[in-house]
């Protein structure tokens, strides 16, 4: 009898100290997408923020719904196309690739009346209702986009795209970020914040930008902002960002290690309190 005991307290222990397995689906972009794709950034990345998160909290196991190159909208035409499983989690890490191609913001209104595909905020309610429809329970983080410098890919630099120090179709990215903001405010979803609190800034997305001096054509390593008005030539020039220029980024927008080890922290921050 004493031994029968003895056993149920030892799996009753075993039980309370058992963590219950939870299921993180991440939806996103590019930034997304590398963390299995590493070897498209030139083997300058080792992991992404999700392989950086489970490793903290092994009891979380993701699904990578990272697009690349795709915005709020494309994510939200497909969304019945993606094959997104229901899950205990759900991230959405969108917005930088809407303010690249000019997509309208639209304003909160559009997604409190669902008014459709064709504005940002319309684009985040179509995503955040399916999600709801595969699981009511689940808990929503939403990822503003980060700050951007000059984008150059590393493996065909005519890809190339100015940072979000300018106004892209009389927008800023920031403006994208509040927009996500604020469906976090209104739902009450945790938001990750990585514009205005992550620490990555126009100043340390890279150390530099090498660039052909203007006046001698020589090469000359220019920090930001001195080499907003430098040109840069992808035909003629070389890659502006040798390994050495590495900082939070590896190229002027993808995170590096070190800015991929910044996002994996403040989601863990959240993520942690999920048992």
């Amino acid at each position: 009898m004493k031994k029968l005991a003895f056993a149920v307290i030892i799996i009753c222990c075993i039980t309370a100290f058992t963590q219950k397995k939870i299921t993180w689906v991440a939806i996103g972009d590019s930034i997304t997408y590398l963390n299995e794709h590493t070897d498209e950034t030139g083997n300058r990345v080792r992991k992404g923020y999700m392989t950086r998160v489970v490793e903290k909290l092994p009891h979380i196991q993701y699904v990578n719904q990272g697009h690349n190159g795709w915005t709020s909208g494309g994510i939200a035409a497909e969304i019945e196309k993606l094959g997104i499983v229901k899950a205990d989690v759900y991230s959405i890490f969108l917005g930088t690739n809407d303010w690249w191609q000019g997509r309208p913001i639209g304003t909160l209104a559009d997604y409190q009346n669902n008014t459709g595909n064709k504005t940002v905020y319309g684009s985040f309610r179509i995503i955040i209702n399916k999600l709801r429809s595969l699981n009511s329970n689940a808990k929503i983080i939403l990822i503003t986009p980060m700050q951007r410098g000059d984008f150059v890919y590393i493996a065909d630099m005519t890809n190339n795209a100015y940072g979000s120090y300018k106004e892209k179709n009389g927008q800023q990215l920031s403006q994208f970020a509040e927009a996500i903001i604020a469906i976090g405010e209104y739902e009450k979803m945790p938001v990750a914040d990585l514009y205005n609190k992550s620490g990555i800034t126009l100043k340390n997305m890279v150390k530099y930008k090498r660039l052909k001096d203007p006046q001698t054509g020589a090469y000359k390593n220019y920090r930001y902002p001195a080499y907003v008005d430098i040109p840069f030539n992808p035909s003629t020039d070389e890659y502006p960002y040798p390994p050495d220029a590495i900082n939070m980024t590896y190229d002027g927008l993808h995170p590096s290690d070190k800015g991929f080890a910044v996002i994996a922290k403040m989601l863990v921050q959240e993520m942690k309190r999920y048992k």
